[in-house]
């Protein structure tokens, strides 16, 4: 018998049929739906006369749009209005679970699936949004979808899909005093670079990875996609199955041991064959920054920026033109840069562990006057999780204030936009010129040096502050 990989054990599970040098017709066990990839997928539905053909797999939330203040009162902005209420009435015509503005269970959905025993191993879960990767935290084949891919999961529960190749990332040792789970995905980022993982399923394996929280290890797999991979997975553990345990949606008394039953045989064989394998040194991993416009464009906080003759021929252009955009220089250190905003929220970044970790740093300190915080919970089950630990009575002390749940200045398609030529310490997943609004420059940075930055008004080591 061939060994398999946790990949390959998942994916031919869900196979229906295959085409002949084709691609792959592959079930879904879960469907996450927002308002920015799904009009036009509802819209096809209703032309071809067709229904939802399971319901009860589909989940909607709104979050790129929505406004992280005022949630009570009707959205300003004419276009976010029209996707949030379209997407309430695409949910109420064909029947899908939806929660709104306003419910209780409202969040990013990448937020929302996991905290309420939605995602689950063992699962296909796809979603008309790149950062899907996050459930595969879970031990899940999950991956983001274009919206005609959107329309076809509605109408059919499959998915027309090539088989990805199989890599094995193991990152080996201990991690580093004020090393997080974001510094661990920012360095595999800039060690693989961007496009290094293209065409390829990753596992995540190894000492330092199980260590991880399932926020942690969210956060890693969340990030996977960055450095051009269809995901990224971890092989569930007895961490998982604690956090699933109890969830709302999760499997309960006998069903629950017979899930579990099948989720311990969730694991890369002994002598399972990767496409490809890569190897780091937990140890070699400090708290990170990025100087460019892409994930990959990063460096450990006492760094220096690459020289002009450190970068190959063919990057040199885009190297160069980042830079300018950014307002840096080759071979420059960017510790003790002044900043003006911090952001901490967003799929990546947005979970009850990350405002622990900020809450933690920043007691007994202050908010730098000059610097504009967003602290943006990712669900109002984050947000009621943080009153109920008393953390927003550490933030409130330390000058900060809350926000309400939202992907708010991760993308800037709401009111949460960095202004042009500021610069934004943000715990989110992309640095894009323009991501985080016209002109913006974002550093992306983990929540502790964000913590850091925000308390100091400057790109600072977080471990200057620990004893």
């Amino acid at each position: 018998m061939s060994k398999k990989t946790l990949f390959d054990k998942i994916w031919d599970a869900h196979v229906v049929s295959t085409i002949q040098g084709g691609p792959t017709q592959l079930y879904i066990d879960r469907h996450y739906c927002h308002e920015v990839t799904s009009p036009q997928a509802f819209n096809g539905l209703r032309e071809r006369g067709l229904k939802v053909f399971r319901p009860d797999r589909t989940t909607c939330s709104p979050d790129h749009n929505i406004p992280t203040l005022n949630q009570d009162k009707p959205i300003a902005d004419p276009i976010s209005r029209n996707q949030v209420e379209a997407l309430s009435r695409n949910a109420k015509e064909f029947g899908i679970t939806l929660y709104g503005l306003g419910h209780e269970k409202n969040g990013i959905i990448h937020v929302i699936g996991p905290e309420n025993g939605l995602t689950q191993p063992g699962m296909t879960i796809v979603c008309g949004d790149s950062h899907t990767s996050t459930h595969g935290a879970f031990g899940a084949i999950a991956f983001g979808i274009g919206t005609s891919e959107v329309e076809m999961v509605l109408a059919t529960q499959c998915i027309l899909q090539p088989k990805p190749k199989r890599m094995r990332i193991t990152i080996n040792g201990k991690l580093g005093k004020g090393v997080t789970a974001k510094d661990i995905a920012l360095y595999v980022i800039s060690r693989m670079t961007t496009g290094g993982a293209t065409g390829y399923f990753v596992e995540f394996a190894g000492e330092a990875i199980r260590s991880l929280s399932m926020e942690g290890r969210m956060t890693v797999c969340n990030l996977s996609i960055e450095m051009g991979a269809r995901g990224g997975m971890i092989a569930p553990d007895e961490t998982t199955f604690a956090y699933v345990k109890d969830k709302e949606f999760a499997p309960k008394g006998e069903e629950w041991e017979k899930a579990l039953k099948q989720w311990k045989e969730l694991y890369s064989d002994a002598d399972a064959v990767f496409d490809k394998e890569v190897f780091f040194d937990a140890s070699d991993i400090a708290p990170r920054i990025t100087y460019g416009t892409n994930p990959g464009m990063g460096m450990g906080i006492h760094d220096t920026i690459p020289a002009l003759e450190q970068i190959d021929e063919a990057g040199k252009i885009s190297f160069i033109k980042s830079l300018n955009y950014m307002g840096f220089k080759p071979g420059e250190k960017l510790e003790g840069k002044t900043i003006d905003y911090v952001f901490l929220g967003s799929c990546t970044n947005g979970r009850i562990e990350d405002f622990r970790t900020f809450a933690e740093f920043v007691k007994g300190h202050k908010k730098a006057d000059h610097v504009v915080a967003w602290l943006v919970p990712g669900s109002w089950a984050v947000e009621k999780q943080i009153r109920k630990e008393g953390l927003d009575k550490i933030l409130t002390e330390a000058g900060f204030e809350l926000r309400q749940p939202g992907c708010s200045a991760c993308l800037a398609m709401n009111d949460d936009k960095v202004p042009s030529g500021k610069y934004a310490v943000s715990t989110s997943n992309r640095n894009f010129e323009g991501r985080q609004g016209p002109g913006s420059r974002t550093i992306l940075a983990g929540p502790l040096v964000a913590a850091a930055a925000a308390i100091t008004g400057k790109i600072t080591d977080p471990r200057n502050f620990m004893q």
